[in-house]
Protein backbone atom coordinates (compact mmCIF):
# COMPACT_ATOMS: atom_id res chain seq x y z
CA UNK A 1 0.00 0.00 0.00
CA UNK A 2 1.31 3.32 -0.98
CA UNK A 3 1.33 6.01 1.85
CA UNK A 4 2.98 8.92 0.35
CA UNK A 5 2.46 10.83 -2.88
CA UNK A 6 5.10 10.44 -5.68
CA UNK A 7 5.62 13.99 -5.32
CA UNK A 8 6.40 14.40 -1.57
CA UNK A 9 10.16 14.42 -1.33
CA UNK A 10 12.29 12.90 2.32
CA UNK A 11 12.47 16.51 3.02
CA UNK A 12 9.02 17.56 2.77
CA UNK A 13 8.04 14.60 5.15
CA UNK A 14 10.84 15.33 7.80
CA UNK A 15 10.16 19.37 7.86
CA UNK A 16 6.26 18.13 8.44
CA UNK A 17 7.53 15.62 11.05
CA UNK A 18 9.27 18.26 13.16
CA UNK A 19 7.00 20.89 12.71
CA UNK A 20 3.68 18.40 14.47
CA UNK A 21 6.85 17.50 17.29
CA UNK A 22 7.07 21.01 18.04
CA UNK A 23 3.41 21.83 17.74
CA UNK A 24 2.81 19.25 20.44
CA UNK A 25 5.24 20.53 22.34
CA UNK A 26 4.29 23.97 23.25
CA UNK A 27 0.93 22.15 23.66
CA UNK A 28 2.31 19.92 26.81
CA UNK A 29 4.53 22.49 28.28
CA UNK A 30 1.19 25.37 27.86
CA UNK A 31 -0.29 22.79 29.97
CA UNK A 32 2.02 23.05 32.53
CA UNK A 33 2.13 26.62 32.71
CA UNK A 34 0.47 28.72 35.07
CA UNK A 35 -3.16 29.69 34.47
CA UNK A 36 -2.96 33.75 32.98
CA UNK A 37 -5.58 34.71 35.55
CA UNK A 38 -5.00 32.83 38.92
CA UNK A 39 -2.37 33.97 41.59
CA UNK A 40 0.89 31.71 42.00
CA UNK A 41 0.68 31.66 46.21
CA UNK A 42 3.91 31.35 46.43
CA UNK A 43 4.49 34.72 44.91
CA UNK A 44 2.58 36.32 47.24
CA UNK A 45 4.63 38.82 49.09
CA UNK A 46 3.29 41.10 51.91
CA UNK A 47 3.47 44.86 51.16
CA UNK A 48 6.87 45.97 53.96
CA UNK A 49 5.48 49.71 53.38
CA UNK A 50 1.95 48.71 54.11
CA UNK A 51 1.64 45.78 56.71
CA UNK A 52 -1.57 44.26 56.85
CA UNK A 53 -3.21 44.91 60.24
CA UNK A 54 -4.67 42.00 62.11
CA UNK A 55 -8.80 41.66 61.07
CA UNK A 56 -11.08 40.56 63.45
CA UNK A 57 -13.38 37.85 62.08
CA UNK A 58 -16.74 37.87 64.43
CA UNK A 59 -18.55 35.52 62.88
CA UNK A 60 -17.55 31.81 61.90
CA UNK A 61 -18.62 28.49 61.39
CA UNK A 62 -17.59 24.95 60.84
CA UNK A 63 -17.68 23.59 56.99
CA UNK A 64 -17.17 19.96 57.50
CA UNK A 65 -18.37 16.93 60.45
CA UNK A 66 -14.57 16.11 61.22
CA UNK A 67 -13.54 19.82 61.81
CA UNK A 68 -11.03 19.86 58.89
CA UNK A 69 -12.62 23.62 57.34
CA UNK A 70 -13.50 26.70 59.48
CA UNK A 71 -14.65 29.74 57.78
CA UNK A 72 -14.37 33.02 59.39
CA UNK A 73 -15.52 36.29 57.99
CA UNK A 74 -16.26 40.10 58.35
CA UNK A 75 -18.32 42.60 56.80
CA UNK A 76 -17.50 45.81 55.37
CA UNK A 77 -20.85 47.47 54.87
CA UNK A 78 -18.78 50.67 53.38
CA UNK A 79 -17.30 49.50 50.50
CA UNK A 80 -20.14 46.40 50.44
CA UNK A 81 -17.17 43.70 50.26
CA UNK A 82 -16.59 40.84 52.57
CA UNK A 83 -13.55 39.44 54.02
CA UNK A 84 -13.10 35.74 54.38
CA UNK A 85 -10.37 33.41 56.34
CA UNK A 86 -10.57 29.77 55.24
CA UNK A 87 -8.99 27.08 58.01
CA UNK A 88 -7.92 23.82 56.30
CA UNK A 89 -6.42 21.37 59.13
CA UNK A 90 -4.40 19.40 56.80
CA UNK A 91 -3.97 20.53 53.32
CA UNK A 92 -3.15 18.14 51.02
CA UNK A 93 -3.41 18.86 47.19
CA UNK A 94 -6.45 21.80 47.48
CA UNK A 95 -9.26 22.71 48.58
CA UNK A 96 -13.10 23.96 46.38
CA UNK A 97 -15.03 27.22 48.46
CA UNK A 98 -18.39 27.89 46.65
CA UNK A 99 -21.80 29.51 46.68
CA UNK A 100 -24.90 28.46 44.91
CA UNK A 101 -28.49 28.57 44.89
CA UNK A 102 -29.26 25.54 47.03
CA UNK A 103 -26.06 24.00 47.73
CA UNK A 104 -26.15 22.49 44.31
CA UNK A 105 -22.30 21.27 42.98
CA UNK A 106 -23.85 22.69 39.24
CA UNK A 107 -23.39 26.55 38.20
CA UNK A 108 -21.54 27.62 41.38
CA UNK A 109 -19.28 30.59 42.41
CA UNK A 110 -16.17 29.03 43.45
CA UNK A 111 -12.66 29.98 44.64
CA UNK A 112 -9.81 27.23 44.37
CA UNK A 113 -6.76 26.32 46.08
CA UNK A 114 -4.84 23.70 44.03
CA UNK A 115 -1.29 22.56 43.04
CA UNK A 116 0.39 21.41 39.94
CA UNK A 117 2.83 19.17 41.64
CA UNK A 118 5.63 22.00 41.98
CA UNK A 119 3.18 25.40 42.52
CA UNK A 120 0.09 26.33 44.23
CA UNK A 121 -2.69 28.67 42.60
CA UNK A 122 -5.57 30.68 43.57
CA UNK A 123 -8.29 31.78 41.41
CA UNK A 124 -11.65 32.38 40.83
CA UNK A 125 -13.62 29.76 38.98
CA UNK A 126 -17.24 28.83 38.59
CA UNK A 127 -18.70 25.27 37.84
CA UNK A 128 -20.74 24.38 34.54
CA UNK A 129 -24.10 22.47 34.57
CA UNK A 130 -21.72 19.19 34.86
CA UNK A 131 -20.14 20.10 37.19
CA UNK A 132 -16.49 20.71 35.32
CA UNK A 133 -14.71 23.35 36.70
CA UNK A 134 -13.42 26.35 34.84
CA UNK A 135 -11.10 29.26 35.51
CA UNK A 136 -13.10 33.20 35.58
CA UNK A 137 -11.84 35.53 33.10
CA UNK A 138 -13.17 37.81 35.82
CA UNK A 139 -11.49 37.39 38.97
CA UNK A 140 -13.30 38.89 41.89
CA UNK A 141 -12.23 36.89 44.79
CA UNK A 142 -8.89 38.87 45.91
CA UNK A 143 -6.22 36.99 48.10
CA UNK A 144 -4.65 38.90 50.43
CA UNK A 145 -2.52 36.42 52.61
CA UNK A 146 -1.91 32.31 52.36
CA UNK A 147 -0.01 31.00 55.03
CA UNK A 148 0.80 27.56 57.33
CA UNK A 149 0.49 27.89 60.88
CA UNK A 150 0.45 25.74 63.72
CA UNK A 151 -3.38 25.18 63.74
CA UNK A 152 -2.98 24.60 59.68
CA UNK A 153 -3.13 26.28 56.57
CA UNK A 154 -5.24 29.57 56.18
CA UNK A 155 -6.45 31.62 53.26
CA UNK A 156 -7.59 35.44 53.54
CA UNK A 157 -9.34 36.76 50.63
CA UNK A 158 -12.00 38.98 49.75
CA UNK A 159 -14.64 39.76 47.26
CA UNK A 160 -17.49 42.29 46.80
CA UNK A 161 -21.51 41.81 47.50
CA UNK A 162 -21.75 42.08 43.97
CA UNK A 163 -19.39 41.84 41.21
CA UNK A 164 -21.74 42.38 38.39
CA UNK A 165 -20.40 39.08 36.71
CA UNK A 166 -23.01 36.35 35.51
CA UNK A 167 -21.55 33.33 36.88
CA UNK A 168 -20.59 34.64 40.26
CA UNK A 169 -23.32 34.53 43.37
CA UNK A 170 -24.95 37.91 44.45
CA UNK A 171 -24.31 37.78 48.14
CA UNK A 172 -27.46 39.46 50.02
CA UNK A 173 -29.64 39.03 53.10
CA UNK A 174 -30.95 35.30 54.34
CA UNK A 175 -29.11 31.85 54.18
CA UNK A 176 -26.42 31.28 51.80
CA UNK A 177 -25.04 27.65 50.69
CA UNK A 178 -21.35 27.50 51.05
CA UNK A 179 -20.27 24.26 49.43
CA UNK A 180 -16.87 22.88 49.86
CA UNK A 181 -14.73 20.61 48.26
CA UNK A 182 -11.44 18.87 48.91
CA UNK A 183 -8.24 17.86 46.20
CA UNK A 184 -6.10 14.78 46.72
CA UNK A 185 -4.35 15.03 44.40
CA UNK A 186 -2.09 17.32 41.51
CA UNK A 187 -3.92 19.52 38.86
CA UNK A 188 -2.08 20.09 35.88
CA UNK A 189 -4.97 22.26 35.15
CA UNK A 190 -7.97 23.53 36.78
CA UNK A 191 -10.03 22.21 34.07
CA UNK A 192 -9.26 18.84 35.15
CA UNK A 193 -11.44 19.44 37.90
CA UNK A 194 -14.80 18.27 38.49
CA UNK A 195 -16.72 18.30 41.92
CA UNK A 196 -18.73 15.21 41.47
CA UNK A 197 -15.29 13.47 41.56
CA UNK A 198 -14.17 14.90 44.72
CA UNK A 199 -15.37 14.66 48.37
CA UNK A 200 -17.78 17.64 48.88
CA UNK A 201 -20.40 19.11 51.40
CA UNK A 202 -22.61 21.73 51.98
CA UNK A 203 -23.46 24.06 54.87
CA UNK A 204 -26.20 26.82 55.10
CA UNK A 205 -25.04 30.08 57.02
CA UNK A 206 -26.25 33.80 57.49
CA UNK A 207 -23.25 35.99 55.81
CA UNK A 208 -24.83 38.94 56.51
CA UNK A 209 -25.19 40.54 59.42
CA UNK A 210 -27.27 43.28 60.93
CA UNK A 211 -24.58 46.38 61.01
CA UNK A 212 -25.85 47.53 64.73
CA UNK A 213 -24.14 46.82 67.78
CA UNK A 214 -25.76 44.35 70.64
CA UNK A 215 -27.48 45.47 73.02
CA UNK A 216 -26.10 46.20 76.43
CA UNK A 217 -27.13 44.29 79.07
CA UNK A 218 -28.00 45.13 82.68
CA UNK A 219 -24.93 45.30 84.95
CA UNK A 220 -27.01 42.97 87.19
CA UNK A 221 -27.00 40.26 85.14
CA UNK A 222 -26.10 36.62 85.81
CA UNK A 223 -25.56 33.41 83.67
CA UNK A 224 -26.52 29.61 83.90
CA UNK A 225 -25.53 27.22 81.52
CA UNK A 226 -27.72 24.31 80.56
CA UNK A 227 -25.53 21.86 79.10
CA UNK A 228 -24.81 18.20 78.73
CA UNK A 229 -22.97 16.40 80.94
CA UNK A 230 -20.16 15.13 79.04
CA UNK A 231 -22.28 12.94 76.48
CA UNK A 232 -20.32 10.27 74.31
CA UNK A 233 -22.23 10.86 70.98
CA UNK A 234 -23.64 7.91 69.79
CA UNK A 235 -22.16 6.50 66.67
CA UNK A 236 -25.60 7.08 64.46
CA UNK A 237 -26.49 9.43 62.11
CA UNK A 238 -29.51 11.55 64.23
CA UNK A 239 -29.31 11.25 68.06
CA UNK A 240 -32.01 13.30 70.18
CA UNK A 241 -30.28 13.76 74.05
CA UNK A 242 -32.44 14.75 76.34
CA UNK A 243 -31.24 15.66 80.03
CA UNK A 244 -32.62 17.06 83.14
CA UNK A 245 -31.19 20.24 84.31
CA UNK A 246 -32.38 21.41 88.34
CA UNK A 247 -32.54 24.92 88.96
CA UNK A 248 -31.72 26.31 92.85
CA UNK A 249 -34.61 25.91 95.15
CA UNK A 250 -36.89 28.77 95.82
CA UNK A 251 -35.49 30.60 92.74
CA UNK A 252 -36.89 34.00 92.67
CA UNK A 253 -38.77 35.12 89.30
CA UNK A 254 -35.57 36.52 86.58
CA UNK A 255 -36.22 37.44 83.35
CA UNK A 256 -33.52 36.07 80.48
CA UNK A 257 -32.45 39.11 78.58
CA UNK A 258 -30.06 36.73 76.04
CA UNK A 259 -28.87 33.15 75.35
CA UNK A 260 -26.57 31.99 73.22
CA UNK A 261 -24.90 28.62 72.46
CA UNK A 262 -22.25 26.87 74.06
CA UNK A 263 -20.83 24.41 71.75
CA UNK A 264 -17.67 21.52 72.42
CA UNK A 265 -14.79 22.78 70.40
CA UNK A 266 -14.61 20.53 67.47
CA UNK A 267 -18.19 19.37 67.36
CA UNK A 268 -19.54 22.53 66.02
CA UNK A 269 -20.40 20.70 62.69
CA UNK A 270 -22.20 17.98 64.59
CA UNK A 271 -24.45 19.84 67.25
CA UNK A 272 -27.48 20.88 64.92
CA UNK A 273 -29.83 22.24 66.85
CA UNK A 274 -30.53 22.55 71.14
CA UNK A 275 -33.57 23.47 72.46
CA UNK A 276 -33.97 24.16 76.53
CA UNK A 277 -38.11 23.62 77.92
CA UNK A 278 -39.29 24.42 81.30
CA UNK A 279 -41.18 21.55 82.78
CA UNK A 280 -44.67 21.79 84.03
CA UNK A 281 -44.79 23.68 87.72
CA UNK A 282 -48.42 21.00 88.02
CA UNK A 283 -45.62 18.20 87.99
CA UNK A 284 -43.56 18.78 91.36
CA UNK A 285 -40.96 16.15 90.90
CA UNK A 286 -38.75 14.98 87.85
CA UNK A 287 -36.12 12.42 87.80
CA UNK A 288 -33.18 12.48 86.51
CA UNK A 289 -31.80 11.72 83.31
CA UNK A 290 -29.48 11.64 80.46
CA UNK A 291 -30.23 9.40 77.47
CA UNK A 292 -31.66 9.41 74.24
CA UNK A 293 -34.83 11.36 73.89
CA UNK A 294 -36.50 8.33 71.79
CA UNK A 295 -35.82 5.75 74.56
CA UNK A 296 -38.68 3.82 75.34
CA UNK A 297 -37.82 3.39 78.82
CA UNK A 298 -37.10 7.06 79.77
CA UNK A 299 -39.12 8.71 82.43
CA UNK A 300 -42.57 10.15 81.38
CA UNK A 301 -42.58 12.91 83.16
CA UNK A 302 -40.06 14.17 80.52
CA UNK A 303 -43.48 14.45 78.47
CA UNK A 304 -44.52 17.33 80.54
CA UNK A 305 -41.12 19.58 79.88
CA UNK A 306 -42.99 21.37 76.82
CA UNK A 307 -42.49 25.45 77.60
CA UNK A 308 -40.00 26.71 74.99
CA UNK A 309 -37.08 28.95 77.07
CA UNK A 310 -34.63 29.00 74.12
CA UNK A 311 -33.90 27.75 70.89
CA UNK A 312 -30.61 27.60 68.63
CA UNK A 313 -30.01 26.10 65.75
CA UNK A 314 -26.49 26.05 63.52
CA UNK A 315 -25.02 29.33 62.22
CA UNK A 316 -27.42 31.35 64.85
CA UNK A 317 -26.05 34.23 66.71
CA UNK A 318 -27.14 35.38 70.43
CA UNK A 319 -30.53 36.14 70.85
CA UNK A 320 -31.33 39.52 72.74
CA UNK A 321 -34.88 40.37 74.30
CA UNK A 322 -36.21 44.25 73.70
CA UNK A 323 -35.48 46.59 76.83
CA UNK A 324 -39.35 45.60 77.89
CA UNK A 325 -39.80 42.11 77.85
CA UNK A 326 -38.33 39.29 79.28
CA UNK A 327 -38.51 35.72 79.44
CA UNK A 328 -39.86 34.82 83.29
CA UNK A 329 -37.62 32.49 85.31
CA UNK A 330 -38.18 30.95 88.63
CA UNK A 331 -40.61 32.35 91.53
CA UNK A 332 -44.28 31.02 91.68
CA UNK A 333 -45.81 29.10 89.19
CA UNK A 334 -42.95 28.09 87.95
CA UNK A 335 -40.85 24.48 87.43
CA UNK A 336 -37.30 24.02 88.75
CA UNK A 337 -36.87 21.47 86.47
CA UNK A 338 -35.51 22.12 82.68
CA UNK A 339 -35.12 19.72 79.65
CA UNK A 340 -32.03 20.08 77.85
CA UNK A 341 -32.68 18.63 74.19
CA UNK A 342 -29.02 18.31 71.78
CA UNK A 343 -29.82 17.12 68.09
CA UNK A 344 -26.82 15.10 66.92
CA UNK A 345 -26.45 15.12 63.38
CA UNK A 346 -23.43 12.83 62.15
CA UNK A 347 -23.64 11.62 58.91
CA UNK A 348 -19.66 10.11 59.42
CA UNK A 349 -20.82 8.30 61.98
CA UNK A 350 -18.00 9.54 64.30
CA UNK A 351 -17.12 7.09 67.05
CA UNK A 352 -15.99 8.09 70.68
CA UNK A 353 -16.77 12.27 70.37
CA UNK A 354 -17.97 13.47 74.23
CA UNK A 355 -20.19 16.85 73.98
CA UNK A 356 -20.89 19.19 76.80
CA UNK A 357 -23.29 21.81 73.96
CA UNK A 358 -25.99 23.44 75.74
CA UNK A 359 -27.14 27.25 76.21
CA UNK A 360 -26.26 29.55 78.02
CA UNK A 361 -29.14 31.58 79.86
CA UNK A 362 -28.27 35.78 80.91
CA UNK A 363 -30.81 36.53 83.63
CA UNK A 364 -31.92 39.57 85.36
CA UNK A 365 -33.55 39.87 88.66
CA UNK A 366 -34.45 43.47 88.13
CA UNK A 367 -37.96 42.68 85.86
CA UNK A 368 -38.57 43.88 83.04
CA UNK A 369 -42.32 45.77 81.99
CA UNK A 370 -43.58 42.67 80.38
CA UNK A 371 -42.84 38.81 80.30
CA UNK A 372 -41.89 37.58 77.11
CA UNK A 373 -43.83 34.18 75.41
CA UNK A 374 -42.39 31.59 72.77
CA UNK A 375 -44.98 30.16 70.42
CA UNK A 376 -43.97 27.02 67.84
CA UNK A 377 -45.73 27.46 64.74
CA UNK A 378 -46.47 25.32 61.50
CA UNK A 379 -46.37 21.76 61.07
CA UNK A 380 -46.53 18.71 63.57
CA UNK A 381 -43.68 16.19 63.49
CA UNK A 382 -45.43 13.41 61.80
CA UNK A 383 -45.20 11.24 58.87
CA UNK A 384 -48.77 11.89 57.84
CA UNK A 385 -47.19 15.24 56.13
CA UNK A 386 -45.10 14.14 53.27
CA UNK A 387 -43.21 15.44 50.69
CA UNK A 388 -42.94 13.80 46.65
CA UNK A 389 -39.66 12.46 45.29
CA UNK A 390 -38.65 14.81 42.45
CA UNK A 391 -40.02 17.82 43.16
CA UNK A 392 -38.67 21.10 42.14
CA UNK A 393 -40.91 22.86 44.65
CA UNK A 394 -43.60 21.57 46.72
CA UNK A 395 -45.54 23.38 49.50
CA UNK A 396 -46.74 22.54 53.06
CA UNK A 397 -48.72 24.66 55.09
CA UNK A 398 -48.99 24.46 59.54
CA UNK A 399 -52.00 26.53 60.31
CA UNK A 400 -52.78 28.06 63.76
CA UNK A 401 -56.51 28.75 63.36
CA UNK A 402 -59.14 31.12 64.92
CA UNK A 403 -60.37 27.92 66.66
CA UNK A 404 -57.08 27.95 68.89
CA UNK A 405 -56.34 32.01 68.58
CA UNK A 406 -59.84 32.92 70.14
CA UNK A 407 -59.50 30.49 72.96
CA UNK A 408 -55.96 31.23 73.66
CA UNK A 409 -54.65 34.97 73.13
CA UNK A 410 -55.81 37.86 75.09
CA UNK A 411 -58.15 40.24 74.04
CA UNK A 412 -55.33 43.30 73.00
CA UNK A 413 -53.40 40.63 71.29
CA UNK A 414 -49.97 40.33 71.38
CA UNK A 415 -46.73 41.57 69.68
CA UNK A 416 -44.04 39.91 67.87
CA UNK A 417 -40.79 40.71 67.85
CA UNK A 418 -38.75 37.75 66.42
CA UNK A 419 -39.00 34.80 64.73
CA UNK A 420 -36.78 31.34 64.26
CA UNK A 421 -37.54 29.44 61.34
CA UNK A 422 -36.46 25.86 61.05
CA UNK A 423 -36.43 23.07 58.37
CA UNK A 424 -34.32 20.51 57.52
CA UNK A 425 -32.41 19.54 53.91
CA UNK A 426 -35.02 19.45 51.51
CA UNK A 427 -36.09 22.86 52.78
CA UNK A 428 -36.10 25.78 50.43
CA UNK A 429 -37.73 28.45 52.07
CA UNK A 430 -40.46 29.04 55.19
CA UNK A 431 -42.73 32.50 55.85
CA UNK A 432 -45.71 33.04 58.08
CA UNK A 433 -48.59 34.96 57.09
CA UNK A 434 -51.40 36.71 59.07
CA UNK A 435 -54.95 36.03 57.60
CA UNK A 436 -57.45 38.48 58.86
CA UNK A 437 -60.55 39.31 57.56
CA UNK A 438 -60.06 37.18 54.19
CA UNK A 439 -56.74 38.88 53.50
CA UNK A 440 -53.21 37.65 53.70
CA UNK A 441 -50.31 39.71 55.45
CA UNK A 442 -47.17 38.75 56.04
CA UNK A 443 -45.38 38.62 59.15
CA UNK A 444 -41.85 40.38 58.62
CA UNK A 445 -39.40 38.88 60.55
CA UNK A 446 -36.72 41.36 60.49
CA UNK A 447 -39.05 44.54 61.42
CA UNK A 448 -38.65 44.42 65.05
CA UNK A 449 -41.59 46.77 65.27
CA UNK A 450 -44.06 44.71 63.82
CA UNK A 451 -47.39 44.43 66.12
CA UNK A 452 -50.44 43.20 65.13
CA UNK A 453 -53.59 41.45 67.10
CA UNK A 454 -54.03 38.04 66.75
CA UNK A 455 -57.57 38.14 68.24
CA UNK A 456 -59.66 35.72 65.95
CA UNK A 457 -56.92 35.41 63.34
CA UNK A 458 -55.28 32.90 61.70
CA UNK A 459 -51.45 32.44 61.22
CA UNK A 460 -50.11 29.85 58.60
CA UNK A 461 -46.77 28.78 58.47
CA UNK A 462 -45.84 27.76 54.97
CA UNK A 463 -42.74 25.61 54.32
CA UNK A 464 -41.20 25.22 50.31
CA UNK A 465 -39.74 21.81 49.64
CA UNK A 466 -37.15 20.45 46.79
CA UNK A 467 -36.83 17.02 46.26
CA UNK A 468 -35.40 16.70 42.86
CA UNK A 469 -32.76 14.38 44.03
CA UNK A 470 -34.48 12.00 46.05
CA UNK A 471 -36.25 8.84 44.67
CA UNK A 472 -38.27 8.24 47.75
CA UNK A 473 -40.71 10.37 49.44
CA UNK A 474 -39.72 12.80 52.59
CA UNK A 475 -41.85 11.94 55.36
CA UNK A 476 -42.50 14.62 58.21
CA UNK A 477 -40.51 13.87 61.44
CA UNK A 478 -36.52 14.21 63.11
CA UNK A 479 -34.27 12.66 61.64
CA UNK A 480 -32.31 14.67 58.81
CA UNK A 481 -33.70 13.20 56.19
CA UNK A 482 -36.65 13.63 57.19
CA UNK A 483 -38.23 17.12 57.29
CA UNK A 484 -39.60 19.83 59.48
CA UNK A 485 -41.64 23.27 59.50
CA UNK A 486 -41.10 24.96 62.36
CA UNK A 487 -41.54 28.90 62.95
CA UNK A 488 -40.56 29.68 66.79
CA UNK A 489 -42.12 33.42 67.25
CA UNK A 490 -40.89 35.33 69.92
CA UNK A 491 -43.98 37.56 71.58
CA UNK A 492 -45.05 39.12 74.61
CA UNK A 493 -47.05 39.30 76.92
CA UNK A 494 -46.66 35.67 77.51
CA UNK A 495 -49.55 33.57 77.28
CA UNK A 496 -50.10 29.95 78.24
CA UNK A 497 -50.28 28.66 74.60
CA UNK A 498 -47.20 27.03 73.64
CA UNK A 499 -47.65 25.39 70.25
CA UNK A 500 -50.48 26.13 67.44
CA UNK A 501 -50.24 23.69 64.93
CA UNK A 502 -51.62 21.41 62.56
CA UNK A 503 -50.85 18.24 59.75
CA UNK A 504 -54.20 17.11 57.71
CA UNK A 505 -56.60 14.63 59.20
CA UNK A 506 -55.33 11.09 58.77
CA UNK A 507 -58.67 9.50 57.62
CA UNK A 508 -58.49 11.80 54.29
CA UNK A 509 -54.63 10.92 54.20
CA UNK A 510 -56.12 7.45 54.05
CA UNK A 511 -59.02 8.01 51.55
CA UNK A 512 -55.90 9.44 49.53
CA UNK A 513 -53.86 6.24 49.52
CA UNK A 514 -56.82 4.13 48.37
CA UNK A 515 -57.79 6.41 45.59
CA UNK A 516 -54.33 6.38 44.16
CA UNK A 517 -53.41 2.59 44.67
CA UNK A 518 -56.76 2.26 42.69
CA UNK A 519 -56.01 4.64 40.00
CA UNK A 520 -52.81 2.65 39.34
CA UNK A 521 -54.47 -0.76 39.37
CA UNK A 522 -53.86 -1.91 42.83
CA UNK A 523 -56.85 -2.62 44.40
CA UNK A 524 -55.65 -4.09 47.84
CA UNK A 525 -56.55 -1.63 50.77
CA UNK A 526 -53.13 -2.13 53.60
CA UNK A 527 -55.32 0.74 55.44
CA UNK A 528 -53.63 0.22 59.05
CA UNK A 529 -51.72 -2.91 58.49
CA UNK A 530 -48.64 -0.63 57.67
CA UNK A 531 -47.37 2.55 59.04
CA UNK A 532 -47.98 5.58 57.17
CA UNK A 533 -44.18 5.86 55.90
CA UNK A 534 -44.67 2.30 54.37
CA UNK A 535 -47.44 3.39 52.97
CA UNK A 536 -46.05 6.72 51.52
CA UNK A 537 -43.31 4.48 49.96
CA UNK A 538 -45.45 1.90 48.58
CA UNK A 539 -47.24 3.98 46.14
CA UNK A 540 -46.40 4.71 42.29
CA UNK A 541 -44.93 8.12 42.11
CA UNK A 542 -45.74 10.54 39.00
CA UNK A 543 -47.15 13.58 38.52
CA UNK A 544 -50.72 12.73 38.93
CA UNK A 545 -49.88 11.00 42.58
CA UNK A 546 -47.84 14.38 43.51
CA UNK A 547 -51.04 16.32 42.50
CA UNK A 548 -53.60 14.75 43.75
CA UNK A 549 -51.56 14.86 47.46
CA UNK A 550 -51.00 18.52 46.76
CA UNK A 551 -54.88 19.27 46.50
CA UNK A 552 -55.19 16.78 49.25
CA UNK A 553 -53.13 19.35 51.56
CA UNK A 554 -54.64 22.07 50.59
CA UNK A 555 -58.62 21.42 50.54
CA UNK A 556 -58.99 18.22 53.35
CA UNK A 557 -59.62 19.03 56.60
CA UNK A 558 -57.02 19.69 59.44
CA UNK A 559 -56.20 18.24 62.64
CA UNK A 560 -55.61 21.15 64.84
CA UNK A 561 -53.16 20.69 68.08
CA UNK A 562 -53.43 23.56 70.77
CA UNK A 563 -50.98 23.17 73.56
CA UNK A 564 -50.28 24.66 76.74
CA UNK A 565 -46.84 24.30 78.34
CA UNK A 566 -48.52 21.63 80.46
CA UNK A 567 -48.74 19.51 77.99
CA UNK A 568 -52.39 19.42 77.43
CA UNK A 569 -53.76 19.59 74.55
CA UNK A 570 -56.97 20.65 72.37
CA UNK A 571 -57.17 18.59 69.49
CA UNK A 572 -59.64 19.51 66.97
CA UNK A 573 -60.55 18.38 63.32
CA UNK A 574 -61.15 21.57 61.41
CA UNK A 575 -62.54 22.02 58.19
CA UNK A 576 -60.36 24.91 56.57
CA UNK A 577 -61.48 28.22 56.43
CA UNK A 578 -61.18 30.02 53.10
CA UNK A 579 -58.59 32.39 53.11
CA UNK A 580 -60.19 35.06 50.49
Amino acid sequence: MRILNKHLRLQDVTIMYFTALAALMVILVASYQAPTNAVEVSSLKPKPSNPLPPLPMPFRVPLDPRGQLQLAWNISYANQEIYMELRVADLRHGVVLGMSDQGELTNADLVVLWDSGTKSYFGDAWSDSEGRVSLDSQQDYELIEAEQRAEGFYLLFKRPFSTCDPRDYLIEEGTVHIIYGFLDQPLTSLEQLNLSRIHTGVQRVLMLRPDTPPPTLPPDVQTLDVVAPNVIIPNQETTYWCFIHRLPENMPKNHIVMYESVITPGNEAIVHHIEVFECSPDVREVPDYSGSCDDKMKPGKLNFCRHVLAAWAMGAEAFYYPPDAGLPMGGPGSSRFLRLEVHYHNPLIISGRSDSSGIRLHYTPSLRRYDAGIMELGLVYTPIMAVPPKQHTFYLSGYCTSKCTQTALPPGGIHIFASQLHTHLAGRGVRTVLVRGGKELEIVQEDQHFSTHYQGDVLITKCTYNTEDRSQPTVGGFGIMEEMCVNYIHYYPRTQLELCKSHVDPRYLQKYFNFINRFHGNDQCVCGEVSVTEQYSQLQWDAFSGEVLDSLYNTAPISMHCNQSTARQNQKSLLKEPLK
